[in-house]
């Protein structure tokens, strides 16, 4: 096996040393160079070893020579068309060609008029090579000059009046534009350069009339990656390219897209596009989310999120611009209330199995919890000319969203109750496995360890006959009339009769919409944003959104319970809701990227009768109870000492 391979190492290395003697002494016959520079690029891919030893030979920087000195353009084309692919090959090559003399020579290569386009492209993807994944590169691009000759092809290579892809002669014109704007986005990125990105932010208005007039995806995916990686993780740059107007241009091309996409996947993925260059210049300034919010693009990315074809990838990048849209913009929070936008959230955590996709879903879940105590703090009362009639009217329209809402939250709870079976089952069949698998001494051994242990559950049974009986963890969980009328001062009403009388129609005519109000606001948990003054005046619509948030954030979680096979069938589905958002929020609320979330928990949790003899008192700390529960899962019954 080593002989072959020292065989082929001489043999590569003998086919290197015959073809750059090829090139040295067939200077007049131009083809044969072109052939033998093509079969050196050919050798160079397939051996990784193969351009560090042509570059030792001397090979790399006679080609380096040739593609400036010989008087055929098809020995120039060839000629850098090699540097570049051996120089993408090896970080060494890239290296030694990486000097201010060369990068002299690409400026003398796109200025001189004679150059025709291929050359020019040849030379651009030269220089493409030399600054990606390469710093000293993009200095270098930067203080000859060269990114101010790639900005003014950026301008003028390509004419907005003639857009004939078609026409060879256009269509040339074309690929030259489309590799200087693929070499601006190696200038600017990977790694970030600022300086770089401030200079290329000059064409930045001639960007947004490209996207005024052509909506084409041979145009809108290289301006969009262009314009992406230039305000990447740069305020300046974004507030600069905001000031001139390119987030509407943005959004309005986003709308168009997304009109388009329905049974159209190219328009889809494209809108996707926008959708991630629109992320990249808010993404370091959420404020100027308020901007979008005139287009209602929470809306459009909502809908865009539900097409069919889209990857879990794409699905991210909607999903993460909805989180940056909704981080500090009220307006837009409402717009994902009204558009259905957290039932879709939710959704998403339940059956997803993707991390990233999962922590993007949280996030909104978590900038849209800071509106609930907002909406329910600024409702203002029924107008004092609005009839008991249409007061009523308006209530039942407030049932029915609220109907609307309790359906789709147990269509969730009964598609996590399905895979919760599911995953029973398994360790149901994973236990059966175990168990043939054990030797009988230790089978009967067990036995006698769980004859021990029903004695014991009979004695704790005994025990708890005799005592009084004890409050059942689903008596935390606060109905929302029972909350109004605990807090109001109201008395309950017996609903037992035949007339079915709303909870909610009932408490209202009681104690009137102040006292609910206040009510309700007392038992939210979630600290309230500042104020805004677009909600004074809220209509019906809001109020309706109002009572679905307020019944979701008024009911109080259940105590944690350590297995769930003993859990009560009729968990409040929005309770289960909200303990699956915080507990994703809590897996990664000490990332920069998300903020902290609150976890929702009652204020008291009940104790076993064990608890109590353990602690003598219900008002033990919650840390306390957290480590017997610990304790108690290792060891259930220890013995007395």
């Amino acid at each position: 096996m080593e002989k072959d391979e020292i065989k082929k190492t001489q043999e590569m290395k003998t086919d290197l040393n015959l073809l750059l003697e090829c090139l040295k002494y067939q200077m007049d016959n131009p083809f044969s160079q072109k052939e033998a520079l093509v079969t050196i690029y050919s050798v160079c891919q397939q051996n990784s070893d193969a351009s560090i030893y042509f570059r030792e030979i001397g090979g790399l920087m006679f080609v380096k020579n040739l593609a400036k000195s010989s008087i055929y353009s098809v020995v120039k084309e060839a000629a850098l068309f090699t540097l570049g692919a051996i120089a993408e090959c090896n970080v060494h090559c890239q290296q030694t060609l990486c000097t201010s003399e060369f990068f002299e020579d690409i400026i003398w290569f796109l200025s001189k008029y004679e150059s025709n386009i291929n050359l020019k492209r040849m030379t651009i993807y030269v220089m493409l090579v030399l600054v990606s994944n390469n710093r000293t590169g993009q200095t270098l691009v930067r203080e000859t000059g060269c990114v101010g000759i790639l900005l003014q092809y950026f301008r003028t290579a390509l004419s907005m009046s003639e857009m004939d892809l078609s026409n060879e002669t256009i269509y040339s014109s074309y690929q030259l534009w489309s590799s200087v704007c693929s070499a601006l986005c190696a200038c600017v990125n990977n790694p970030q350069n600022d300086v770089n990105q401030k200079i290329c932010s000059s064409v930045f208005q001639h960007a947004n009339k490209w996207l005024q007039s052509c909506i084409k995806p041979e145009i809108v995916r290289p301006i969009c990656s262009f314009i992406c990686l230039t305000v990447a993780n740069n305020t300046y740059v974004q507030e600069y390219f905001i000031s001139l107007g390119g987030l509407a241009i943005l959004s309005e091309v986003l709308i168009k897209l997304e009109q388009a996409s329905y049974g159209n996947l190219p328009s889809a993925k494209l809108a996707v596009v926008v959708t991630k260059t629109l992320d990249a210049c808010i993404a370091d300034n959420p404020a100027v989310g308020v901007i979008l919010a005139k287009y209602h693009i929470v809306s459009k990315l909502l809908t865009l999120l539900l097409h069919e074809s889209l990857d879990s990838g794409e699905k991210f990048s909607i999903i993460l611009a909805l989180g940056h849209c909704t981080e500090a913009c009220e307006e837009n929070q409402l717009h994902l209330f009204k558009n259905n936008g957290l039932p879709l959230m939710i959704q998403v955590l339940t059956e997803s199995q993707n991390e990233e996709l999962n922590k993007a879903a949280t996030f909104v879940l978590h900038n849209c919890k800071k509106i609930t105590e907002k909406l329910s703090l600024n409702l203002e009362e029924f107008p004092s000319d609005m009839n008991e009639a249409q007061q009523l009217k308006e209530l039942k329209v407030r049932e029915r969203t609220i109907e609307d809402f309790w359906k789709k939250a147990k269509e969730i709870l009964h598609r996590i109750k399905q895979l919760e079976n599911k995953e029973d089952e398994e360790k149901v069949e994973r236990r059966e496995l175990d168990s043939d698998s054990f030797p009988k001494s230790l089978n009967i051994l067990n036995k006698s360890k769980q004859s021990k242990v029903d004695s014991i559950d009979r004695g704790d049974n005994a025990e708890k006959n005799n005592s009084p009986k004890q409050c059942q963890p689903q008596s935390c969980v606060l109905n929302v009339t029972e909350c109004c009328y605990a807090s109001a001062g109201c008395k309950p009403r017996d609903l037992s009769g035949g007339d079915k009388v709303n909870p909610v129609s009932a408490c209202y005519k009681e104690c009137g919409p102040t006292n609910i109000l206040n009510a309700t606001s007392r038992s939210l948990t979630v600290r309230a944003p500042r104020s805004h003054s677009s909600y004074k005046g809220a209509t019906c619509e809001k109020r309706s959104l109002f009572l679905q948030t307020s019944e979701q954030v008024c009911k109080c979680p259940a105590p944690v319970v350590r297995n769930r096979k003993h859990q009560s069938p009729e968990t409040d589905p929005l309770i289960l809701c909200s303990d699956i958002i915080s507990k994703e929020a809590s897996s990664f609320q000490g990332s920069v990227s998300y903020p902290k979330t609150l976890n929702f928990r009652c204020s008291e949790i009940l104790l076993t009768p064990y608890e109590k003899k353990r602690f003598g008192s219900e008002s033990s700390t919650h840390e306390e109870r957290n480590n017997f529960q610990d304790n108690f899962q290792k060891n259930p019954y220890p013995r007395e000492k």
